[in-house]
């Protein structure tokens, strides 16, 4: 399946490297609580290196907790691999985060930093108001801004759900923002005909939705995938049933179309205590279906 959004850019595109290709990963391991070291942030680098489509990039979810930047950047730039850079919006630790990222950049420079996303799924959850969300983004970028090397052109956005962006209330967090990254996964889209067969669709759907509300909002950010899988256990929602094999299809649908059209993170290398689990190795490290395209 090829998607009519995409076909235009992928005609105008002769280059792979035109987008990022990534997967999103957590900072702890697969068990849920263990904080990844330097050697396990070099073990994931290396993994994701091994997999077909030329992976280039890794989204963060945090910065300062789990000392996430701290042990990631080195071997990062020790694989040639670009960080688009999470910092969560909590009261709580949205300074510490901050000062993990200028303190990381001071250290090691710019050009590993992709992009920064400032909080994950806040609107979504209802965990901070629009206005706060879009007054982090500014301060985000405004500290960046007055760094040595600064030259204007990284991307601050934040990521969210197709829900939370279409929702009219959240049009100054689109309006702060650079790039909008949206999460995607029809295998939670029960209201709808959420078969794997009807996923592709699906995924199409959900981006133009998105692109709409940028539109409405009077913004000319872009609209990047930060999130989007199949799980390979778990509950059946509605139509859609886990498994392998269906990961496998909604891979090919999807990933082998939109890693060429536009920048996206997929959802996620190693989850394999999770149910459901969106990984696509298992704990032996062997790819738990295939990713070619």
């Amino acid at each position: 399946m090829k998607f009519k959004f995409l076909l235009p850019i992928l005609l105008l595109t002769t280059q792979a490297s035109a987008y990022w290709r990534g997967f999103s990963v957590k900072s702890y391991l697969a068990d849920g609580s263990t904080c990844k070291s330097p050697s396990d942030w070099a073990s994931v680098f290396a993994q994701l290196k091994k997999l077909p489509n030329k992976i280039n990039a890794v989204r963060l979810y945090s910065s300062y907790t789990c000392n996430t930047l701290a042990n990631a950047i080195p071997a990062a730039i020790a694989s040639d691999t670009f960080l688009l850079v999470g910092i969560l919006s909590a009261s709580s630790t949205y300074d510490n985060e901050k000062g993990a990222l200028l303190q990381a950049i001071k250290a090691h420079g710019w050009d590993w930093l992709l992009a920064v996303s400032v909080g994950s799924e806040d609107l979504y959850r209802g965990t901070i108001s629009a206005a706060s969300l879009a007054h982090q983004i500014y301060d985000v970028r405004g500290m960046l801004s007055e760094l040595p090397g600064w030259n204007g052109t990284l991307k601050i956005g934040h990521v969210d759900t197709n829900n939370a962006w279409s929702n009219t209330s959240n049009h100054d967090v689109i309006r702060a923002c650079d790039f909008v990254g949206t999460d995607v996964y029809p295998y939670f889209q029960t209201l709808q005909n959420n078969s794997i067969s009807n996923a592709g669709v699906l995924f199409e759907d959900g981006v133009k939705q998105v692109r709409a509300a940028v539109s409405k909002a009077g913004s000319s950010a872009s609209v990047w995938v930060t999130e989007t899988g199949w799980p390979v256990n778990g509950a059946t929602k509605n139509l859609a049933v886990s498994g392998t094999d269906e990961a496998r299809s909604y891979w090919e649908q999807v990933a082998c179309t939109a890693f060429y059209a536009m920048n996206t993170f997929w959802f996620t290398l190693q989850d394999f205590n999770a149910v459901p689990s969106f990984a696509v190795l298992g704990a032996d490290g062997s790819q738990l279906y295939s990713q070619s395209c």
